[in-house]
């Protein structure tokens, strides 16, 4: 075997304008390849970034009717629906997959928030227990958090996050300051900011679109105060931190599981279950709406490797015939057909291989300058260098059988005898 590798090697650099031509098809097919699998895990990625957001796994359980959160204060308080106790939080709390949870009410869109006489919109209100903070991955950026009087004693007290705080107060620090909530004035004790700062990548007007309403201000007051701003008591909803990002969509719907077991009269309320809000889920449809197009382009770069096969074979054949009387001798010393077959067949095997790298690195090349013209994100893929490299041996060996047959049954007298 190291002998016919060194023949081939042989071979390729004594004709090193043939060799290089024949296997530009199989370079620029690989090349192709490497460059799209490339773009489309950089993009899968991006989605999956933007929508589950970096080192955050945390998902939401809520109590929705068909596929939208409920308006609890639109539609009131649903029947037959009971408050989630404490044995319901210890099972989800045993789930494998979560590292913890909090309960918490929201208004997605609170529109009763006054600063003076003047509304603020685009504010979301959270109604928070006393571990919300570490749960949901927020630290205090100024003043404090909720302590446990504040719980006992129903005070009203608020805390901003550091959008909600540039939109309701400007420059000016929210400490100390009071907002009316829903008619109820509220004194804000402190400024809070995610541990980890994220940001969506937007790349076009369909990516703001999709991300921007991520970017809503956060209000929060105790949990113990929300009947106060709403005058009743809801049902809650669930934040979940996940062990990981990948776990999110069990966790998800073992949690939905647990909530919708405890529905009473499920038949009659049957619009309304508890759904998480699946992101995870989301990016993945996302990715695949991406990745079904990107599919038929690795198909047609697919057609290059085609094309450069059928170079490998042609060249394999003229070398076949270049080496005609080589052959008739080794035949005519005894060389069996199995030898013949082996040499030409790691000759084209060697030519496809040598491609195949060149092919990798090109693509690389060719990604990184996707990357950089189109401001196209890209994640070189470890698996796909692999196997185009593998692939392009098979293509060798695929396309040198014929030559190899061909030269393997040659007559050894009239292979002497050639011209």
């Amino acid at each position: 075997m190291l002998e016919n590798i060194r023949i081939s090697f042989r071979s390729i650099v004594l004709h090193k304008m043939r060799s290089f031509l024949t296997m530009l098809g199989i370079i620029i097919g690989i090349a192709s390849i490497i460059a799209i699998v490339s773009t489309i895990k950089g993009t899968n990625e991006q989605i999956k970034n933007n929508l589950v957001g970096a080192g955050n796994n945390t998902l939401t359980v809520a109590l929705c009717e068909g596929d939208w959160q409920y308006e609890f204060q639109y539609m009131g308080v649903p029947i037959d629906i009971p408050i989630i106790d404490n044995d319901t939080k210890e099972q989800l709390k045993e789930l494998p997959e979560v590292n913890s949870l909090t309960l918490m009410h929201i208004r997605n869109y609170a529109d009763g928030i006054f600063r003076g006489n003047a509304m603020v919109s685009g504010i979301q209100m959270i109604g928070i227990e006393s571990n919300y903070l570490d749960v949901a991955g927020l630290s205090m950026r100024s003043g404090r958090g909720f302590v446990d009087s504040d719980y006992a004693n129903f005070k009203k007290v608020a805390i901003v996050d550091e959008k909600a705080s540039k939109m309701i107060f400007g420059s000016d620090s929210p400490l100390g300051k009071t907002i009316d909530i829903y008619g109820e004035p509220f004194t804000i004790v402190g400024v809070a900011g995610d541990i980890i700062k994220f940001e969506p990548v937007i790349n076009t007007i369909d990516d703001y679109y999709m991300f921007s309403g991520r970017s809503t201000g956060r209000l929060f007051v105790p949990i113990s105060a929300w009947p106060i701003i709403n005058s009743f008591d809801e049902q809650q909803s669930v934040l979940l931190r996940v062990k990981s990002v990948d776990s999110m969509t069990v966790a998800g719907k073992k949690a939905e599981d647990i909530l919708n077991s405890r529905i009473h009269n499920a038949e009659e309320v049957n619009s309304l279950k508890y759904k998480s809000d699946n992101l995870l889920e989301q990016a993945k449809r996302l990715q695949e709406l991406s990745s079904s197009t990107n599919k038929m382009l690795i198909w047609i770069a697919g057609i290059s490797l085609i094309v450069g096969g059928i170079g490998v074979m042609n060249i394999m054949l003229v070398s076949v015939t270049e080496r005609t009387r080589e052959i008739g001798l080794k035949k005519a010393v005894g060389a069996p057909k199995k030898t013949i077959m082996k040499q030409f067949l790691t000759e084209a095997s060697v030519l496809t291989s040598i491609g195949g790298i060149l092919g990798v690195l090109v693509g690389i090349a060719l990604a990184f300058a996707i990357s950089k013209i189109a401001t196209a994100p890209i994640s070189i893929s470890l698996p796909a260098i692999i196997i185009s490299v593998a692939f392009s041996v098979v293509v060798g060996l695929i396309f040198g059988l014929l030559p190899s047959i061909k030269a393997a049954n040659l007559n050894p007298i009239d292979a002497l005898r050639y011209e």
